[in-house]
Formats: structure tokens, sequence, C-alpha cells
């Protein structure tokens, strides 16, 4: 995301991360990786209920498909930090308009599953 963030001043748009980790977990987050957006938390995981994002089966968080992806993030130079907190909680992206209306709502399969962040760039700067 960071690498965009070019795109995402420019499209101005108001990112915001929801974590249900504990405050001082999150403030080490904030600090270890310079994220710029606001970081909200979400301790009884209301928002994660509301929008399907649920804890994930042991084949979801501990399967091949999960050792794929961060083998192929390890290939490319990523570093991988010990986990913390409930790692079978899966998460999302969601994309909400200045409306309010939902124009993406992705829950995750595994705990890596994302969109594409060009995915979501284009899907704003066709409602721009």
């Amino acid at each position: 995301m960071r690498q965009h963030q070019a795109w995402i001043e420019t499209l101005k748009l108001h990112l915001l991360v929801i974590s249900f980790e504990a405050e001082p977990i999150a403030a080490a987050y904030l600090r270890q990786t310079g994220w710029p957006w606001p970081l909200l938390l979400d301790p009884d995981r209301t928002l994660y209920r509301a929008y399907g994002m649920e804890r994930g089966g042991w084949w979801q968080i501990y399967g091949p498909s999960s050792w794929h992806t961060y083998i192929s993030l390890i290939m490319r130079g990523r570093s991988l930090h010990r986990p913390t907190g409930d790692t079978r909680q899966l998460g999302g992206d969601v994309l909400i308009d200045p409306d309010g209306i939902v124009r993406l709502h992705h829950v995750g399969a595994t705990p890596a599953d994302r969109p594409p962040v060009e995915h979501l760039l284009n899907i704003v700067r066709k409602r721009t």
C-alpha cells in the first residue's frame, strides 16, 4: 500500500486500517512500519463480524495456500514478522464510497488473501 501512497493522495482517498490487536501491539506495528494512515482498534471484532470476517479453520491458516504465499513473499525479499494475537482471524478489504455505498467487499480466504492494490485503485479511478 505504501508504494501507492502518491496515487492514494492524488485520488484523495481516506484510508483506514482496522485491527483487533491490543493497543501496545498496534502501536508497535505503526512504529515498525511507519504506516501513515489511521489505524482503528476493534478489540471486540464488531466490524470484523459485520463484514463477515470470521476466524479461519486450521487448513485455511496453515495449509498449502498460506505457505505458498509466504514463500513467495520471502522470495521477493519481504521479511516476515512473528505473528501476534489471534493468528486464525481472517481479514479482508472493504471500499466504501463517499455516499456510503460499499464498492468492494472482499473477505480473505487465507491470512494473506488480499486483492492487489492496483485492483482497489482501479475501482476508485472508475468512480472519479
